[in-house]
């Protein structure tokens, strides 16, 4: 069977070399996993080494611009691990389609079309604005508590505020996940297949809303 080329983009962090958990080795070895799976062939990769300062500017991001000219010329795809390895700002993730330079993101496979990338991209944003603002609420209880946040027990205030936020959805991943396991005895094997088992037994997520993807493997990832 033919395979297709694929430009493989690897960005880490000098900071933190994986805020999302992913390290080179690490993307790289998930990118040739998917590649082997899904009957790519890895042409080229580039790698992307940066502070997180300025992220999602394009111009700050030389190895992108490189990966999507090298995609241009081959009229492939570019291959990401994570949809957080292109950025984590759905304004950013939106020019970068103006490129007309289609993506594949590992982890949410080789069907997911340019519009439902923009969707995850702005489900992710949304539940990254969801949780500053629960945070935020927190802190603000915390004061009305009489917690002094001008003085050094700000720093205690906002780990609490934080954990509080990451325990309450740790335990909706424990409630959800006995309800995951039986569909995957049932025959729900890709993340796909699992949100739509959810939604079929008119399972929510935590806000309210219909699962997808990107949400069935948070669930997996906190248990």
């Amino acid at each position: 069977m033919p395979t297709a080329p694929l430009i493989s983009y690897i960005r880490v962090s000098t900071s933190a070399q994986g805020r999302s958990g992913l390290g080179i080795e690490a993307q790289r070895n998930v990118l040739a996993h998917f590649a082997a799976s899904e009957g790519y062939e890895v042409a080229r990769e580039f790698v992307e080494v940066e502070t997180g300062k300025g992220s999602d500017a394009l111009d700050r991001r030389p190895q992108l611009k490189a990966a999507l000219a090298a995609a241009r010329k081959l009229k492939c795809h570019v291959g990401v691990a994570k949809l957080d390895r292109l950025s984590r700002d759905v304004h950013f993730i939106s020019g970068l389609m103006a490129h007309k330079v289609p993506f594949v993101v590992a982890e949410l496979g080789p069907d997911v079309d340019p519009f439902v990338l923009h969707l995850f991209a702005a489900l992710a944003e949304k539940e990254r604005s969801l949780i500053s603002t629960r945070t935020r609420q927190a802190l603000s209880a915390a004061k009305a508590r009489g917690v002094a946040l001008g003085n050094p027990k700000l720093h205690d205030a906002r780990k609490s505020a934080v954990k509080a936020v990451t325990t309450e959805a740790d335990r909706f991943a424990a409630n959800v996940l006995p309800i995951v396991r039986e569909a995957q005895k049932a025959g729900a094997h890709t993340l796909r297949q699992i949100a739509e088992a959810l939604n079929a037994r008119g399972i929510p997520t935590a806000r309210g809303g219909q699962w997808h993807a990107k949400s069935v493997s948070n669930i997996l990832e906190r248990t």
